[in-house]
């Protein structure tokens, strides 16, 4: 008998690969696809999937091979004997910031796609620029300069956009392609994110940006709801920003059915097979689509701990700084995104396990680092939580929470008298010292930088201090136990460490659930009230580590004030230099 429940459709398309996923209403993945721009693309030569120029230090990708990704993601989708007739929604993540410049015929070349030819044979004529600026793209310091100056300083552009500027933020990307490329830029009709640019491929017509993928532009006002008018007017090079608001067009906010975009485009339900009633859901950034890839509720936090470590969060709270991100949450009005970015991740922790012996079972090679790590006391302390305290910063990279150049920093920290020195051969015995102070130093900088937006638990709980509910672990260091171990002891979770592991799909599982939700909840249904009842925890999470801990949790406070401290003071001989 012929399966007719419906499935849904979430696709991520990130710096080098497009994935696609299906799920069924119970959220279990039936199908799943993937296109290796190295590996598949054909006539592009991208290293890591992406095009580089060195001189002006530029990274981009040809919009051409991700339409070829489309193709061919599709076409292995029926190859896997998927039936697109069951397909009731789709939606899509895409890596956050990229921009994607149409052309004056790009709307009409949507619009008349032919069946029998590709999307690559059929839209080269539909962008003004053949290239989207990728998340790398280190080529718009002169830009960054200026959106931060423009309202008078850093802290001011984090607090209407919630974030300062950064090198990959859209504005000023946008800034500087109409600088360079003056006659493109007027040819421009839309501009797109890399999300709406996916969302447009489907729905046959320019999708609008999503609301939480707008908050990384450095253009949107957070809390006007709105473009802001200096920021456009700098972009734009003129005091008329009507043109750059129509380039940009009008975010797709959260409703009765605000994020449904419309059907699916006929090209598809020709070519396909498609039902013409498949709906298509806005399309938001890889971040956002991460925290939809499980029911996570306010103050819950996500960790990845990957080559770069990055944290995430819900929360009601808007608190921007410089040294942040806040967006709006991709689904829920009222809630945001918090967001943590660390250069230095892996690599220097790593770095640290190359420097002990070497482990004596070869197919473990994190086991000396974890037996020195779990060994050494917390901090580096004898049992009184009074004596100095060992921090220290390891940064093999360039790092940009705190903004200094690579380099490692070891300090003494005495908490009574609030003072630091230099730490020295006979205060720190490296590199023993250094296996647990790398991993409390990255969790005690998310510690600071996080700890005005948790609040004291509900119910039996309430007598325990500010922390998160839940600390969930992704990444290739959520299988290090000491890692886990150290994380409950800094960071707390009252409900415990946790591992989530949905491989590598979050971003695209979580575009398939938020499809889910948007065409099957009730009417005022939360996306996170409607996935908690279908999402089966025990599928994706394991305990694997005591969250708060009595008295230890407490012992790191005065930690954050230390590190606080050894920032400032490394930070001074930076700009001294």
């Amino acid at each position: 008998m012929t399966n007719k429940s419906p499935l849904y459709l979430g696709f991520d398309l990130s710096t080098q690969q497009l994935k696609g996923l299906a799920v069924n209403s119970n959220l279990k993945v039936e199908h799943e696809v993937k296109f290796d721009f190295d590996a598949d693309a054909k006539l592009f030569n991208v290293k890591k999937g992406v095009l580089t120029n060195n001189a002006e230090h530029e990274v981009f990708a040809p919009l051409a091979m991700w339409l070829q990704a489309v193709d061919v993601v599709l076409q292995r989708f029926k190859d896997d004997g998927m039936d697109f007739s069951r397909v009731r929604g789709l939606s899509g993540a895409g890596m956050q910031h990229g921009s994607v410049y149409w052309s004056e015929k790009g709307e009409q070349a949507l619009q008349s796609l032919d069946s029998t030819k590709t999307l690559e044979a059929q839209l080269s004529d539909a962008f003004s620029h053949p290239y989207s600026p990728n998340w790398q793209d280190a080529s718009t310091q002169k830009q960054c300069d200026a959106f931060d100056g423009h309202l008078g300083d850093e802290h001011r552009l984090a607090d209407i956009t919630g974030s300062k500027a950064h090198h990959r933020f859209t504005g000023p990307q946008i800034l500087r392609f109409r600088n360079k490329y003056p006659e493109k830029y007027q040819h421009t009709s839309r501009i797109s994110l890399v999300s709406s640019f996916l969302a447009s491929m489907f729905l046959g017509k320019i999708a609008p940006i999503d609301i939480s993928d707008v908050c990384g532009m450095n253009l949107w006002n957070i809390k006007a709801g709105a473009w802001d008018e200096q920021l456009l007017s700098l972009t734009a090079g003129s005091s008329d920003t009507s043109d750059l608001k129509r380039k940009l067009g009008v975010p797709v906010e959260p409703g009765s059915r605000g994020f449904l975009l419309g059907a699916i485009s006929p090209y598809f339900v020709r070519r396909y097979g498609f039902d013409g009633r498949c709906a298509i859901i806005a399309c938001t950034g890889d971040n956002p689509s991460t925290i939809l890839a499980l029911p996570l509720r306010p103050s819950d936090a996500i960790v990845s701990l990957g080559t770069s470590t990055t944290f995430l969060m819900s929360t009601p709270q808007y608190k921007p700084d410089p040294a942040v991100h806040f967006m709006n949450h991709p689904t829920t009005r009222g809630l945001y995104m918090f967001m943590l970015c660390y250069k230095n991740g892996g690599l220097a922790r790593e770095q640290v396990r190359d420097s002990l012996p070497p482990s004596s079972d070869p197919s473990k090679p994190w086991q000396k680092f974890d037996e020195v790590a779990t060994s050494t006391p917390p901090l580096g302390q004898s049992s009184d939580p009074a004596f100095p305290i060992k921090i220290g910063l390891f940064f093999p990279r360039p790092e940009i929470v705190p903004n200094v150049r690579a380099g490692t920093w070891r300090f003494i920290y005495k908490p009574k008298v609030n003072a630091i020195m230099a730490a020295d051969d006979t205060t720190w015995h490296q590199p023993d010292d250094d296996a647990r102070a790398i991993v409390e130093s990255q969790l005690l900088s998310l510690r600071l930088r996080s700890r005005d937006l948790v609040e004291s638990p509900p119910d039996r709980y309430a007598h325990l201090p500010p922390q998160p509910r839940r600390i969930y672990l992704v990444g290739g260091g959520s299988r290090n136990p000491a890692i886990a171990k150290i994380a409950g002891e800094v960071l707390g979770g009252w409900d415990g460490v946790y591992r989530l592991d949905v491989g590598e799909n979050a971003c695209a599982l979580g575009a398939a659930y938020k499809a889910v939700w948007v065409v099957e909840k009730e009417e005022v249904q939360s996306f996170e009230d409607l996935i908690s009842r279908r999402w089966k925890e025990e599928e994706f999470v394991k305990k694997i580590a005591e969250g708060y801990q009595d008295g230890i949790f407490e012992r790191y406070g005065p930690a954050v004030e230390g590190l606080a401290l050894v920032e400032k003071q490394v930070l001074k001989e930076e700009k001294n230099q």
